[in-house]
């Protein structure tokens, strides 16, 4: 649809009607919960030490509300550590890693910093196994003796593992997934990672800041019968005098955590619960994902970068431009496309990751209305013609 023009003038494409409501599509920090306001958030731990008995059943609460939440299985413990889900993973990595074989996997940026770590860094001799954009490691023949390291979801490319049948149920290496993008809108069978870890800013739209660590007994096993091969900062030791710090998994934290961003994230399990529990979470990631999928479909001008629909992410649905001659060229128009959205205030950060193909990249994760994502569509359709 354009606009009506004197002839030999420039004919610009018309502003869709409606925008929608909420226009935060961040792949992280993500959208806050429908209804979300700053007046909710209780006061009633600011100012106050979250060592004391009111910080403390906080934290506890938290902990015990986001188990249940995820149906993690009764015996896996699940605690609040720093940095958010990279100081959870690194925590993971350099605690756990080194006294057997490993295999990591990794087909996007995140993944990659897993490498890089175990390779690099801890200077292991690791099998890695890679793709490119848009596509999936070899999940085939994992080696069920060997500790194997992968990301659930590909936040900067929009790929997940369609499942958990490739992990072996009697392995005795250990699983240790980075489900961060994936936790609260994805299926994961836990039974099949013994260490899993995510942030408060993703699918619940929670602060920054803050990471979740899940353990297994099998993982608990090993950080207290295989101690790290290595010397550990305070922020990564999970363990004690060769004894799990079990205090970490009842809301007593390593260091000093907002709790202001407690309130926000019991704020946000509030939501949650409210919205159907973990099967109500993921039927509104699915149905958000369906939606922007319809609108791609009818679009010339974009395709999914993951081309599979079994790997495709109902989170980070990250896209592609379908002309792919110009990649400088989609560079640039990406980010034209993207400053004009955010200029209209009909999207907010959907331009595709920085190493990423150029194109776009919007959250569909379950704090997101599907009907925002339907309105979005028409905005898209709008900005790619008004940027050509």
């Amino acid at each position: 649809m354009t606009e009506v023009a004197e002839p030999g003038a420039v004919v610009r494409p018309a502003k869709p009607a409606t925008k929608p409501a909420r226009p935060f599509f961040s792949s992280g920090p993500c959208a806050k919960p429908p209804g979300w306001n700053p007046t909710l958030l209780s006061e009633r731990a600011l100012g106050r030490s979250h060592r004391g008995s009111v910080g403390k059943k906080l934290l506890a609460e938290a902990i015990d509300r986001t188990h249940a939440l995820l149906e993690l299985p009764a015996d896996y413990k699940l605690g609040i550590v720093p940095a958010s889900d990279t100081g959870a993973m690194e925590m993971a990595i350099w605690s756990l890693l080194g006294t057997r074989p490993v295999t990591i996997l990794a087909w996007e940026s995140f993944g990659a910093g897993w490498v890089t770590d175990v390779a690099k860094q801890l200077k292991l001799n690791a099998d890695i196994r890679t793709a490119d954009y848009g596509e999936i490691a070899d999940l085939s023949g994992i080696d069920p003796a060997r500790d194997v390291v992968f990301t659930w979801n590909g936040t900067t490319s929009g790929v997940r593992v369609p499942d958990a049948d490739w992990i072996a149920a009697d392995r005795t290496g250990l699983s240790i997934c980075d489900a961060t993008s994936a936790a609260f809108a994805q299926d994961i069978d836990w039974a099949k990672i013994d260490v899993g870890t995510f942030s408060w800013q993703k699918a619940l739209g929670g602060e920054a800041a803050h990471g979740m660590i899940v353990l297994s007994p099998r993982a608990i096993e090993r950080l207290e019968r295989e101690p790290a091969a290595r010397p550990l900062p305070k922020i990564f030791r999970l363990t004690k005098g060769g004894k799990l710090i079990d205090g970490i998994f009842r809301g007593e934290t390593i260091n000093t955590p907002s709790m202001l961003c407690v309130e926000d994230w019991l704020l946000a399990l509030e939501w949650a619960e409210k919205a159907g529990g973990l099967s109500g979470l993921i039927a509104r990631a699915d149905a958000n994902a369906a939606a922007l999928d319809e609108w791609v479909q009818r679009s010339a001008w974009i395709d999914h970068l993951a081309g599979d629909p079994a790997i495709r992410s109902n989170t980070s649905v990250c896209l592609q431009f379908a002309d792919r001659a110009d990649e400088e060229g989609n560079r640039v128009r990406q980010k034209s496309l993207g400053q004009l959205l955010e200029r209209e205030d009909a999207a907010y950060d959907v331009t595709a990751y920085r190493d990423a193909p150029p194109g776009l990249r919007i959250w569909c994760g379950a704090t997101v209305d599907t009907t925002d994502i339907q309105a979005l569509g028409p905005w898209l359709d709008w900005a790619w013609e008004a940027t050509a």
